[in-house]
């Protein structure tokens, strides 16, 4: 039987025929479709999935226009989950169901009550808020960020400008949320310290002992029960305190 042999020293490897010089292998990707590049998601104005826009109407408004420029914005920058409705007594159920990713509120006069309606149907699942009139008094302006509107626009109903919009007010909505949450971390540090710090007093003056030995007895406890150290001190103030 013929065996073939190789010569030691030379790596095994893959050989080309001379003859079919070859060329350096490239990846081709294709070009992305417009449909692909421009569909606003959440996380630019959103990202994942199409945002869902509730586009509230003042129906006190005289003119309608303001509604369908606004909407045709959307629509022409491939917003399709759209839906409008006006700001009465049926707006909370109507958030409460369709659960929207973004609200828009259309105002010529930025009418406080219609504001107010949707920023209090909003406050315990907070999101962001837009709002076109033509209203520019300062007052008006710091009442209606200081209820929880997210952007204020005056003067820009331009349907180019819409979705320019929506990606500022998402930015800043999603930046307040998070410096909300950073705060809310920090306040809650600070109290469950308050609670350790008086916990080991308590402890201290019962048992005639020190700081460092307060604190193990309250890391024990917390040990031997399976609670953090901020309940197993909040126990021993709910004993001894």
């Amino acid at each position: 039987m013929c065996q073939r042999t190789r010569r030691t020293g030379y790596p095994a490897r893959i050989l080309h025929d001379a003859r079919q010089p070859t060329k350096p292998m490239t990846r081709r990707h294709p070009p992305p479709s417009p449909s692909q590049s421009s569909q606003p998601t959440q996380g630019s104005a959103a990202g994942t999935r199409m945002l869902r826009i509730l586009l509230v109407r003042d129906p006190h408004d005289a003119d309608p226009l303001n509604v369908e420029t606004i909407r045709g914005g959307l629509v022409s920058t491939g917003f399709t989950d759209i839906q409008t409705v006006d700001a009465d007594l049926r707006l909370p159920d109507v958030i409460a169901a369709s659960q929207p990713d973004l609200i828009i509120i259309a105002s010529e006069s930025a009418a406080r009550d219609t504001v107010e309606h949707v920023c209090v149907s909003t406050q315990h699942a907070p999101r962001p808020i837009v709002l076109f009139t033509d209203n520019d008094d300062a007052q008006r302006i710091k009442t209606a960020l200081s209820a929880g509107i997210t952007a204020y626009i005056v003067d820009g109903l331009r349907a180019e400008r819409v979705k320019t919009v929506l990606d500022v007010a998402y930015a800043r909505f999603q930046l307040d949320q998070q410096l909300r949450a950073e705060l809310d971390a920090t306040r809650l540090k600070l109290a469950e310290r308050k609670v350790v710090e008086r916990a080991k007093g308590l402890l201290m003056q019962a048992r005639g002992i020190s700081e460092d030995e307060a604190y193990k007895r309250l890391r024990s406890m917390a040990m031997e029960r399976g609670l953090k150290i901020v309940d197993a001190a909040q126990r021993v103030i709910d004993v001894m305190g």
